[in-house]
């Protein structure tokens, strides 16, 4: 297990920099052109960078990237 020590600046800006990538994935992986196996690529990938944002983030910006069900997953 590591420790980091960062202050409040540090912690809004993992914030943005984590949001941002997330966003980007959300928005690909509506995209019908993409391959499924990519998809389910990208999909890990979200999950890691969600998994550090709620390390940083308030539960309320946490329930906005939660992803739930068939409404936010589309078979590819």
């Amino acid at each position: 297990m590591f420790g980091l020590l960062i202050n409040d600046k540090e912690v809004k800006e993992m914030e943005y920099l984590i949001k941002r990538e997330m966003d980007e994935i959300l928005f690909d992986l509506k995209d019908e052109r993409i391959d499924h196996i990519v998809k389910r690529a990208m999909e890990e990938r979200y999950k890691i960078l969600f998994a550090l944002f709620k390390r940083v983030a308030s539960p309320q910006e946490c329930f906005k990237y939660m992803r739930r069900g068939k409404r936010d997953r589309k078979k590819g």
